[in-house]
């Protein structure tokens, strides 16, 4: 017997006059291996202690108020009842402003990702709404409120199943101008390069199958623990060597070219039609 995820919030779904009663449940399970901290000596649990950053003392948890820093050490204190007089008005209810492309949304501003499920007899309208959203090709831009916490939020259809994600607002997100990445003369690189780069792109292009990637890393640790769970003599790997820097980008574009083909993944012959045909001219 499958159990449906706990359930973390429950309201409905508002577009135009339309209320779609609704649950949401986790959608992630992340798979982080967690470890503790402990003593080396005798393997016991380390504790953490708030203390006093100026009499050294520990502090009970009922003497600490929180503090927000405006200059170098210099903090406004802040009371819980003001907290509770800015915080926004408890609500069951997404309301959905707007449908938008899925398309123009930039990847950058999604968040955490949950389902929405159908609550008490709300099937057919739930039903509804996703069918609508998958003839559209469009997603829902609302806001709801989640644990005091007001978060903006995108509903999309998903094999039947909406999913909401919640969105960073516009001033979350670093902007490419504040990055410094150097764009030259000298940096532009040649058509011919740019041909070369496109074929090994093609030649590496397959169907999105998210089950053939796996956390290597996290399946290592977790053999590394039971073999010495086990008991078992662990023989440490030898670091990899780091790769040489590209110095020559047509040698080792031609290069990626060459292994791609011998794996079977020969570029798209257009595009290798396309570069020998400019190379030539």
């Amino acid at each position: 017997m499958l159990l449906m995820p706990r359930s973390i919030w429950s309201g409905s779904i508002s577009f135009g006059l339309v209320n779609v009663p609704v649950k949401l449940v986790t959608a992630t399970s992340p798979k982080d291996v967690r470890f503790h901290q402990l003593h080396a000596t005798d393997g016991g649990r380390i504790n953490q202690k708030r203390v006093c950053s100026v009499d050294g003392e520990e502090v009970d948890y009922s003497e600490i108020v929180k503090g927000y820093e405006i200059h170098k050490g210099q903090y406004v204190v802040v009371e819980p009842e003001e907290l509770e007089g800015l915080a926004p008005e408890a609500s069951r209810s997404i309301d959905i402003e707007e449908f938008v492309d899925l398309a123009a949304i930039d990847p950058l501003f999604f968040d955490h990702s949950y389902y929405l499920v159908p609550d008490g007899p709300a099937a057919r309208p739930y039903a509804l709404l996703v069918e609508a959203m998958e003839g559209t090709g469009k997603v829902g831009i609302g806001r709801f409120v989640l644990r005091t916490k007001e978060y903006l939020a995108a509903l999309r259809p998903r094999e039947g199943t909406l999913v909401l994600s919640t969105l960073l607002f516009a001033d979350e997100v670093v902007e490419t101008d504040e990055l410094e990445v150097q764009t030259t003369k000298d940096t532009k690189p040649s058509e011919r390069e740019v041909n070369m780069a496109r074929q090994l792109v093609s030649s590496l292009s397959a169907e999105w199958e998210p089950e053939k990637y796996k956390d290597e890393h996290r399946e290592k640790i977790l053999a590394l623990i039971e073999a010495k769970a086990e008991g078992n003599e662990i023989s440490m790997p030898e670091a990899p060597e780091a790769p040489a820097p590209v110095v020559d980008l047509m040698a080792a574009l031609e290069a990626s070219l060459a292994r791609a083909e011998k794996d079977g993944r020969a570029p798209a012959k257009e595009g290798a039609r396309l570069d020998d045909k400019r190379a030539s001219a």
